[in-house]
């Protein structure tokens, strides 16, 4: 994915989470995590994507697949149900959507500040 930068600051954003938060929490520093929003890291480092899906709590594959990483396909995706349930209620959503829901939940986490 061309454009994953976006989606890290997106992420981290909706967590209300500064870059020197993130880099004290994962241990990844600043300077890397800026590059990646930006885009100008072209093959993030699968350590430090592990890190901020833990962080982030989203899934360590989604990460991988959105830097370009290729992730074996299963055909049972019950887990990822179980872990996601609007994936259930919603079905899959673009990557666009996904930014916008992303957008929404830090707008409704900095309004209960």
């Amino acid at each position: 994915m061309a454009n994953y930068g976006e989606y890290f600051k997106a992420l981290r954003e909706a967590k209300g989470l500064t870059l020197r938060e993130v880099e004290r929490a994962t241990q990844v520093s600043n300077a890397y995590l800026s590059q990646l929003e930006s885009g100008k890291i072209k093959q993030p480092s699968p350590i430090n994507l592990h890190k901020l899906a833990q962080l982030y709590e989203v899934r360590y594959e989604v990460l991988m697949e959105r830097v370009g990483y290729p992730i074996p396909q299963s055909e049972d995706h019950s887990d990822l149900k179980k872990e996601n349930p609007l994936l259930t209620k919603f079905g899959r959503i673009t990557d666009e959507e996904e930014k916008e829901l992303l957008g929404y939940l830090k707008f409704i986490r900095n309004r209960k500040k």
